[in-house]
This record gives C-alpha cells, structure tokens and sequence, in this order.
C-alpha cells in the first residue's frame, strides 16, 4: 500500500488556521500590488499627456490617471474621442490649445476614446471617484443621438464600445445580448482594484489575453517578458491624411432627447459629478452640420435648441461650440489640428473657463 504516497489526500488537506493565514496573504498581497505598481511604475504626467489609445479599455489606468489630474489640474476636460483627439498628436488636442490661451497647465485631457454617453457615465461612476469638488468640462458630441444604432437602441445585437461600463441590467439596452454570468462578472470587476490592475497589466504586456490564452498563443515565448516591453506614449493616435471622410450629406435618424438612452444618461452623469461637489461645464459639438441638409438639418437644429433649453433651465454652464468650416473636419464630428485650435478660440472669447 502506498500509504505514504504524494497524492494521500490528507497530505494535501489544510487546517483551518492555514487556511486562515493562506487568505489573509491574498488579500495581503491583491491590496498592496496595485499600489506599489503604481507608485514605482506610473510616473507624474506631462502637459498634454492622455490615455494612450491602445489603452483605452485600461479603467485601472484611467483611476490612476485621475487621481493625478485631480492632484495637478485646475481644470478636468472629460469626453469621448474629441474630447481625446482622435486624429492629431498631443499637442494638437483642445485642452493642449486651452492650456496655450491660458498660459498655464491648467486643463487636464481626461477624455477616452469611443466613450459615449452611457460608457462615460459608467467610467466615472466606477472609476472616477477621485474627481470630486473640482472644475469640470464635460463634452457632449451629439453624434450618440444621430440614430437608433448610436443610441444603443436597435435590438439587434452588435459589437459597441466598452460594454464593460455601460448599466448591465438597468436601464435595460437593447443591442446589449451578454450573458447573465457575463453581465455580473463585469458588475464585480468594478469593485475589485486588483482584477482591474490585472487587466491593466494584461493589456499592456500580453496583448490583451489573460495568461494562459497568451501562453497558449505563443508557447516558445517567455512569459516574463514584461520586462521588455514599455507604457505606450499619449501619441499612440491615429494618423491619416483624409479630410472629412463622410459622403457629401448624410440623413441620419435624431433620436429624440426624450426617448434617447444616451442623453439620459449624460444627464444622470451631471448629476453625479454635481453630488461629488463639482462644478460643471457642458460643451456641445461642433458637429459637422454641413453634411446635413434640408429637413434633417432642421431636426438637428431642434434637438440642440432642446438640449440648450434643459441644459438652461438644469442651471447647467454651457456653450453651444459654433459648427467649424467644412474643411476643418475629419468626419461627421472630429476637427483637424487647426479645428481645434479655432474650437479653443472660440471657447476663449465667451470666457468660457471662468466657469459657472
């Protein structure tokens, strides 16, 4: 009989107190690595740095990223792919151009590429509690209402950004077709700093994949490589030399504020930041208006006169951004380089940062 041998179950068993102490070295070590990574690892951002754009779904990055805002910036620039600056380098953005009216390092870029409304509002519930009693411009592009799709409200499932952030349960949205397991994995992932620093580092070391799938995925490779590779810089854009890639017009189908899952959750947004003590800056657009024509310009014209109408009487500081020429426009919603520089021209002449 092979009493004596390594698979003798009791061998293997632990007592209670090991357990105890194996648990309370995991908790040890899942609250005290992302902290020390963070502190050795993450170094004091620059002018004009951002989420580099291959981080994108990296919320750990992003927490950190506005603690430091928070710490540096009088003023907090939060948004979607305008916001970030899609097309153009990091001193071609907006909050670079403000930052160069105001003659100061004042407006931290804080914007994340292909967050619409019902993501943002998931991005700062969950993982920008640091922003608190601070100024905020909060961008709105109205490209999120130009149609049913944009809204979230086909119901026809289809892939959209960042599904981990948006309400997993309610509101209900429609295109939304993830698993019951899937929806409250992403509910605890919130609320877990370490399962998020674990994503943060497989994001930025092993492409994505948790490790097995990487190992699966390249077997002759070694798995510390960590240490050959290095935080993408906030110039990871990209580049093309297209000017206003859209057709010469567009009809799109505006979603009514009323009945649009975007915009009420772009209001439940302000509302969370004004509970935090912030004090709140709206802009709207530019959007391309010069793709629209005819009774599609007159419903786009409508929809901004309602959303400047319950941004006012909301008591919410707001300005309406001016449509930019033709030329200055990428696509149906991000400037050039020069775009934004006249877009911060023309937030400078209506004082715009003295704020509410």
């Amino acid at each position: 009989m092979n009493s004596g041998s390594i698979y003798d179950s009791e061998r293997l068993s632990l007592s209670l107190t090991e357990w105890l102490v194996t648990t309370v070295i995991c908790l040890a070590v899942m609250m005290t690595v992302p902290t020390i990574w963070q502190r050795s690892v993450l170094t004091e951002s620059g002018p004009d740095d951002r989420i580099p754009y291959t981080l994108s779904h990296d919320y750990w990055l992003f927490e950190q990223t506005c603690r430091q805002a928070c710490e540096q910036y009088e003023w907090l620039f939060i948004g979607d792919s305008v916001v970030w600056g899609h097309y153009v380098p990091k001193h071609q953005t907006l909050s670079h151009h403000l930052n160069d009216k105001m003659g100061s390092r004042s407006v931290a870029n804080l914007g994340l590429d292909g967050a619409h409304p019902l993501a943002l509002e998931g991005l700062l519930r969950y993982y920008g509690p640091a922003i608190s009693n601070k100024n905020v411009i909060l961008h709105f592009n109205p490209l999120w209402m130009s149609s049913p799709k944009h809204d979230l409200q086909t119901t026809k499932e289809f892939h959209f950004n960042h599904p981990d952030l948006v309400p997993q349960f309610r509101p209900k949205i429609p295109c939304y077709q993830a698993s019951r397991e899937t929806r409250f994995s992403r509910v605890i992932k919130r609320h877990i700093d370490f399962a998020n620093w674990v994503s943060h580092i497989n994001l930025l070391y092993y492409e994505g994949m948790s490790l097995p799938a990487w190992t699966l995925s390249h077997p002759s490779d070694n798995l510390l490589r960590p240490g050959e590779a290095s935080m993408p810089g906030a110039d990871d854009y990209e580049r093309t030399d297209k000017t206003n890639n859209y057709p010469a017009s567009l009809t799109l189908d505006w979603v009514p504020m009323a009945s649009s899952l975007q915009w009420r959750a772009f209001t439940r947004t302000i509302q969370l930041l004004q509970q935090r003590g912030n004090r709140i800056s709206v802009l709207v657009g530019p959007f391309n208006e010069h793709l629209l024509t005819g009774q599609n310009l007159v419903r786009y014209n409508r929809l901004k006169h309602n959303i400047d109408t319950w941004l006012s009487q909301n008591g919410t500081a707001h300005l309406m951004l001016e449509p930019l020429p033709a030329e200055l426009y990428r696509d149906a919603s991000h400037p050039t380089a020069e775009g934004y520089e006249m877009l911060s021209e023309q937030i400078a002449a209506h004082g715009f940062l003295i704020g509410p």
